[in-house]
């Protein structure tokens, strides 16, 4: 049974389906696989066993009895803990949101129809604030590839729990690299989707019950293959993406490379690790191009940490907003002096932007989203690293204090990490985060595969063949 919970979820699934295995039985093995690992991760947090073994004992009677499946009929998976659940509520790291009554999010509905059993949520940060995984409630979720590093953040147990075969397929979501960053540091696959693709009502934040679609913020797939990425996409989207899908040709893929930005930091083992990876592209018959930044990365910054800002600061305490609110003149003269996009004088702003300051940063990325048009004419996708560094050792200090250490000691701002993401999120563009290879040191180096508005059934065929021709997931070597 282990070799099974080894295999993605379509494997897993061929096998329900050939009844080579009962859906009570692939539970059992992944509620087993979550008992010996937990001690080391700590990934999988809040468990609800008796519903889903009712859920797993009815889908295999339906399944005896000849009756029409969904497309996960049968397969055990788990969600992260930002989602609500029945049973299971979205805490968000929160004790306090713990304690009530929740209906199923919309894409754990949509799960449900298709027949997954949802066994399971995974640890995150509080209110999915952080590029670390970590809370007060649940405690720290360790990476696989070195248990005193992080995972990512913020669907850092997500990832862990998908590298580990805890489970096939995951629900994360991502406004500032949540998908990418721990598929990155965790060597696994995620797929952020073009804004408004996905559905985001019972996502937390915002408040449980919220109706609002958050600006920036998305729900998408996480897996261990790009096939994977697209059957569980075609679940949550609702619509007309195929579940299943040939690959694209690699011949015919023309790529922009992109590893340059003036203003980005980026370690130079994650620079060599994705330098060597491009030339396996160009390899398999792959035109990558270099190319210099696709818009003005200040210009999208700015415009980032403004949209951002807006929809964090909504989390925040009132008399907190009301201090900043009060720094704001002390921050425009740091900002004048030269403070960088990502400094506390500009997250100051930012928290604190009026409705006119709003705007002026939406006109600024309607601009950039025209401008970058003109680079998906001349290529498929952008190739571009998902973060500066690989995994970096736990810490848990306030922000403020927190510092990146790169492989050949030069330091960066912890808030470095919005970098690279910046430019799919803030356009609204979808990105395919895929395992580029290790580093030099043997941790997992993820790119992301970033297409033009709407493209992400593309993205994905991309990724697929790249997972088929030139490499695809590795499992960590953690105790089993």
């Amino acid at each position: 049974m282990d070799d099974l919970l080894k295999r993605d979820a379509t494997d897993q699934l061929a096998a329900l389906n050939a009844r080579r295995v009962s859906a009570v039985e692939l539970l059992k093995a992944a509620l087993a696989r979550h008992e010996q690992t937990h001690g080391q991760l700590n990934a999988v947090v809040a468990v609800n066993l008796e519903r889903a073994l009712e859920r797993a004992r009815a889908i295999d009677d339906l399944r005896m009895k000849g009756e029409t499946l969904g497309l996960l009929a049968g397969l055990p998976m788990t969600v992260k803990d930002t989602l609500d659940v029945v049973g299971l509520p979205a805490s968000s790291g929160l004790r306090s949101l713990r304690q009530r009554q929740a209906e199923d999010a919309s894409v754990v509905k949509l799960a449900r129809q298709a027949g997954a059993v949802i066994w399971g949520k995974t640890n995150t940060p509080v209110m999915a604030g952080d590029w670390q995984t970590f809370n007060a409630l649940y405690g720290t979720t360790n990476n696989p590839w070195d248990q005193a590093r992080t995972t990512g953040g913020s669907s850092g147990g997500a990832a862990a729990a998908l590298a580990t075969g805890v489970t096939a397929l995951e629900i994360g979501s991502d406004i500032g690299g949540s998908l990418r960053i721990p598929a990155s540091f965790c060597g696994v696959y995620s797929h952020k989707p073009t804004w408004g693709l996905v559905d985001q009502h019972g996502h937390v934040p915002p408040s449980p019950g919220s109706w609002s679609e958050r600006d920036l913020n998305v729900v998408g797939p996480m897996a261990r293959s790009a096939r994977d990425l697209r059957l569980l996409l075609s679940v949550l989207e609702g619509g007309p993406l195929a579940p299943r899908a040939p690959p694209a040709d690699l011949k015919e893929a023309r790529i922009a490379l992109w590893l340059d930005e003036p203003s980005f930091p980026l370690d130079p083992e994650v620079r060599a690790a994705i330098e060597s990876f491009a030339a396996e592209l160009s390899a398999a018959g792959a035109e990558v191009t270099p190319i210099a930044s696709p818009v003005h990365m200040p210009s999208l910054m700015g415009a980032y940490q403004v949209l951002l800002g807006g929809v964090l600061g909504e989390d925040m305490p009132p008399g907190m907003i009301r201090g900043m609110e009060r720094l704001r003149g002390w921050a425009r003269w740091q900002m004048s002096r030269g403070a960088a996009p990502t400094s506390t004088a500009a997250m100051t702003l930012a928290y604190t932007a009026t409705h006119r300051e709003w705007m002026a940063a939406d006109a600024v990325r309607a601009r950039l989203r025209h401008e970058i048009a003109g680079v998906f004419s001349r290529f498929d996708a952008i190739l571009s690293p998902i973060a500066p560094i690989t995994a970096f050792p736990h810490d848990h200090r306030p922000f403020g204090r927190r510092r990146l250490t790169a492989s050949d000691g030069k330091a960066m701002p912890y808030t470095s990490m919005l970098n690279w993401i910046s430019l799919a999120t803030a356009l609204h563009l979808p990105a395919t985060a895929i395992p580029a290879g290790p580093s030099s040191s043997g941790l997992p180096v993820g790119v992301q595969l970033i297409g033009p508005l709407n493209g992400d059934a593309r993205m994905l065929a991309l990724a697929q063949a790249i997972e088929e021709n030139v490499r695809g997931f590795t499992a960590p070597e953690l105790a089993s």
